[in-house]
């Protein structure tokens, strides 16, 4: 790229952003780093070009419109609940801790499974959301192991040589012979599934037609699927909410982000009238989950923690020369419209806010502080 002008700036005339609410994941610092770069090209070469984002869990989508420029009364659209095709009914269901860790775990997936059957009852398919691509083996596992012991294996979950799903059985059955992954064939035989990023493509394919086709009628899952592709299930379940954090050394809460994504995956518009979904966490957290989504919880930049990187890739690009170019970037980010909005969220107290209410001088610190 050269110093006064950018391939992104001369070639892109519209910039679409998917699941733009990834501006509160680590990722996000991406989306912040290309549209400031672009709004700032658009602006200094008087070109127009056209953004749209869009997203499915956007609780502050008022401030995602002014970081993105767009015309509050021309260009924001938003759609509450009463547009969704099939209405949703979400339950919560919280379980006392149970030491040792084990009982709590069985405990949960007895929980899972009266779900389960109760929506297998009345001709619905489900889908199970885990954590752990481990989880989605050991879940299934579970499962029919409490089928066996209460003889309902047979009558609920096998497809074979059943009126209403033997034909979608039949079709899959040598392809999922021939599956070189054992747990694939294994579950198949009991009318389940799994499915996470560790499996091969094939076999992947293969579950996500299998369970559209009814050849399978649970399917245990990681979030991989909730965001990447549009297979719904009249009944969704999130078994657990302990996700691992790497950077942090142990297990956090599961973003109420993805909670709403893997929601959004229950009801089918061309076959149901409603659609279920239930959150089976601990007692302990239940609270804070209800508390998040009655107030909307806006999400956070993330943008400071990846300064330094997307700094040195504009004074590499030749688009920030010096430290008065750099305050004046980081005005174009999502960091920039959250600090000015809860600054107290970003370390700015009520004294630096009474004497710099632009947040001019702070700008200038970050930048300070990055190039360190």
């Amino acid at each position: 790229k050269s110093s006064d002008d950018s391939s992104l700036g001369r070639t892109c005339g519209l910039l679409i952003i998917d699941e733009v609410h990834l501006l509160a994941d680590e990722r996000g610092a991406v989306i912040e780093s290309v549209v400031a770069r672009l709004h700032r090209l658009v602006e200094s070469s008087q070109r127009q070009v056209r953004i749209v984002g869009l997203s499915a869990t956007l609780p502050n989508y008022k401030d995602v419109a002014d970081f993105l420029r767009v015309h509050r009364t021309r260009g924001l659209f938003h759609f509450g609940p009463e547009h969704r095709p099939v209405p949703l009914e979400q339950k919560f269901i919280g379980i006392n801790a149970i030491k040792p860790r084990f009982r709590y775990e069985s405990k949960m997936n007895e929980v899972c499974y009266d779900i389960v059957c109760d929506s297998l009852k009345r001709g619905y398919q489900v889908m199970v959301f885990v954590h752990s691509r481990k989880g989605t083996g050991d879940t299934m596992k579970a499962v029919a192991e409490i089928a066996r012991k209460r003889n309902e294996l047979e009558s609920l979950f096998i497809t074979k040589g059943t009126e209403s799903n033997g034909a979608a059985h039949s079709r899959y059955a040598d392809r999922a012979e021939k599956s070189r992954n054992k747990e694939v064939r294994e579950h198949f035989n009991n009318g389940m599934g799994i499915h996470h990023a560790g499996m091969l493509r094939g076999d992947r394919k293969l579950t996500e037609q299998m369970f559209a086709d009814g050849a399978i009628k649970v399917l245990c899952c990681t979030a991989t699927l909730a965001w990447g592709i549009n297979l719904p299930a009249h009944t969704v379940v999130v078994k657990g909410t302990d996700v691992y954090n790497s950077e942090k050394g142990k297990n956090v809460d599961l973003s109420i982000l993805d909670v709403r994504q893997i929601f959004g995956r229950a009801g089918r518009p061309q076959y149901d009238r409603f659609g279920e979904a239930t959150l089976i966490t601990s007692q302990e957290a239940m609270s804070r989950y209800l508390d998040r989504l009655i107030r909307e919880v806006p999400i956070e930049s993330n943008f400071i923690k990846q300064l330094t990187d997307h700094l040195n890739a504009e004074i590499v690009g030749g688009t920030i020369t010096n430290i008065s170019e750099a305050a004046d970037w980081l005005q174009y980010t999502y960091l920039f419209c959250r600090m000015v909005k809860n600054p107290l969220g970003y370390g700015i107290n009520a004294r630096q806010i009474e004497s710099d209410p632009t947040l001019s001088t702070r700008s200038v610190e970050l930048i300070k502080e990055a190039a360190q």
